[in-house]
């Protein structure tokens, strides 16, 4: 359990942990688009505002900005040399009247005006075209289009996306080393109480074990005395009671002690099910109790089959006491993946049931702890053998109809 608990404790921080530096890159990476095209859009609105020719310095009124990144400059002094821009004019008509390639090389004149002719055919005033940045203005003739090259900036940008992402990499990875680290001493408390439980219930049980022994030995000199009467009939009753719980408490002790103990072996689940179903079939027929199953034949399962045959017969005792007066039970038994034993029971007051806390020790839904034969650790029992087999137990509630789903990988 204690493992358990670490690996949930683990995996819930390490999810937070990357969401978080998830969220991180992804501002990082927002930010940085809106500062490259920010800045991008300051060298557009200079040579828009010169009527598509770069001005001269002293002409730029408002300084353009620098450090869009913290590694980068758009723009320094040599700009009007290292700038590589073009500008396409339309007539009214849309219809291309002049391209101006004076500072860019790297593209021919049709590809600058299918360049113009796909920005106006977005409608945007700005964007991105290929590796340029655009921007649409107007003109006394009708309209004009600058495209300003920001492919150094983009792999500058990305350059240092790359790295950042590098970067909260390997904080994931340090913050989870160090959360394995500290889970071990955070968790350490937790497993030693937990340790000491356990061992408390095994001592415990087996001190129980030798004066309960004892005492149903006298029971039965002093019954062949006196005779049989009511009261020794009940303290033998008590007696077995409580032998039967000392039993249950050492089985679930020595369950989550270690695993090893399971004898691992490949059997016929199906036979092994139906043998289990064939064993209640009298006493469900006694209490007027309708049983019905479906089995799927030959399916073999690879586990202990000693300990298969009791989870079946758990929950086939649960379902026996619990169900409605001539009411139905129905076992099914198949393989999809993995192999599904499934328990149902009618029970009419289904919706009262606490259905989370059905599988917790010692838990019974009479609160009034009367006893009806259970002590509320049989289903931890089956709950722990389907764990120790990598499987897992589920309850679930229909309309009149409880039903237990146990699947074993």
């Amino acid at each position: 359990m204690i493992y358990s608990l670490r690996k949930k404790f683990i995996l819930a921080s390490m999810a937070s942990i990357l969401i978080v530096l998830t969220c991180i890159f992804t501002v990082m990476f927002l930010v940085g688009n809106l500062q490259l095209n920010h800045a991008m859009d300051e060298l557009t609105d200079a040579i828009a505002s010169n009527d598509g020719i770069f001005p001269q310095l002293e002409e730029i009124t408002h300084p353009l900005p620098t450090g869009s990144f913290p590694h980068m400059d758009v723009i320094t002094e040599e700009t009007p040399f290292s700038t590589r821009f073009f500008t396409v004019w339309f007539d009214s008509q849309n219809r291309v009247v002049n391209v101006n390639m004076d500072s860019v090389s790297s593209i021919t004149q049709s590809e600058a005006q299918e360049y113009a002719e796909t920005a106006l055919e977005k409608g945007t005033q700005r964007g991105w075209v290929s590796d340029y940045r655009y921007k649409v203005f107007r003109t006394d003739a009708g309209k004009a289009v600058v495209f300003v090259n920001g492919a150094m900036n983009h792999m500058m940008a990305n350059r240092f996306l790359a790295v950042s992402f590098l970067v909260l990499a390997g904080s994931g990875f340090v913050i989870l080393i160090l959360i394995v680290f500290i889970s071990k001493l955070a968790l350490r408390p937790a497993a030693e109480s937990y340790e000491k439980q356990k061992q408390f219930i095994t001592d415990a049980s087996h001190e129980l074990k030798t004066p309960l022994t004892l005492i149903l030995s006298n029971l039965d000199i002093v019954e062949s005395e006196m005779g049989e009467n009511e009261w020794l009939e009940d303290m033998r009753s008590e007696g077995e009671r409580m032998r039967m719980l000392v039993n249950e408490l050492v089985m679930l002790s020595r369950m989550d002690e270690d695993q090893s103990n399971i004898t691992v072996l490949s059997f016929d689940l199906s036979e092994a099910v139906l043998d289990t179903i064939w064993e209640f079939e009298p006493l469900a027929a006694e209490r007027k109790k309708i049983m019905e199953k479906e089995i799927e034949p030959g399916i073999v399962y690879k586990g202990d089959e000693s300990l298969i045959r009791r989870l079946a017969a758990i929950l086939l005792d649960n379902a026996v006491k619990y169900c409605d007066p001539e009411g139905r039970i129905k076992v099914f038994v198949y393989k999809r993946r993995h192999p599904v034993i499934i328990v149902e029971n009618t029970y009419y007051e289904v919706d009262c049931l606490e259905l989370d806390k059905l599988c917790d020790r010692f838990y019974r839904a009479d609160k009034a702890r009367t006893f009806n034969g259970s002590f509320g650790v049989g289903l931890s029992i089956a709950k722990a053998i389907a764990k120790n087999h990598h499987g897992d137990i589920s309850v679930y509630k229909r309309e009149h109809l409880i039903g237990f789903r146990v699947e074993l990988k």
